[in-house]
């Protein structure tokens, strides 16, 4: 579990903006509020952040691919870390080929509704410092989605989830951008 306040992000060695994309590891239990969790902050709530998407999931099966594709940019794979994608929860098991937009996450103390896959951003690129890095997210898919907060509560890392099926009406990659 990661949270991180908006600090400056340089973008493409010209300029320099807020964004809250480092997410740094979490001990201990941290309350989940409707907004999101305690402790994280989101820069432009334009696009990230609210009610909708109070929180961001992220497959930690994902994350081989992102090192490898740093490591063929000469950089050190472990400078992707769970974090890195701008990820609250770092979560195993449950891919976005499985989800459905109103399945529910059921934590120990909280319970949190997926409302849609997340989209790849400029702040996203430069984290990354790979142009490329939206168009492999959009290809592979690898995108992760945000939750909405159904039961405020608490959340610690390493807490097992059930998910517990929506209506099944619309597959979260329906909502994502097909690649070109």
């Amino acid at each position: 579990m990661q949270v991180a306040r908006a600090e400056p992000l340089p973008v493409a060695g010209q300029r320099t903006v807020l964004s809250g994309i480092g997410k740094r590891p979490v001990i201990g239990p941290v309350a989940v509020r409707t907004l999101g969790l305690e402790g994280d902050e989101q820069a432009d709530l334009t696009v990230h952040g609210g009610r909708a998407k109070a929180v961001y999931a992220y497959p930690a099966e994902h994350y081989t691919f992102w090192r490898e594709a740093q490591a063929r940019l000469g950089r050190p794979p472990e400078s992707v870390h769970y974090g890195t994608l701008g990820e609250n929860l770092t979560i195993e098991g449950l891919l976005e080929t499985d989800v459905y937009v109103g399945d529910v996450l059921e934590f120990p103390d909280c319970e949190l509704r997926v409302t849609e896959p997340r989209k790849p951003c400029f702040k996203f690129v430069a984290v990354m410092d790979d142009r490329a890095a939206a168009r492999k997210m959009i290809q592979t898919g690898y995108c992760g989605f945000y939750l909405a907060v159904d039961v405020p509560g608490t959340i610690a890392a390493g807490q097992a989830f059930e998910v517990r099926p929506g209506r099944r009406e619309t597959p979260l990659l329906a909502l994502f951008p097909k690649p070109r």
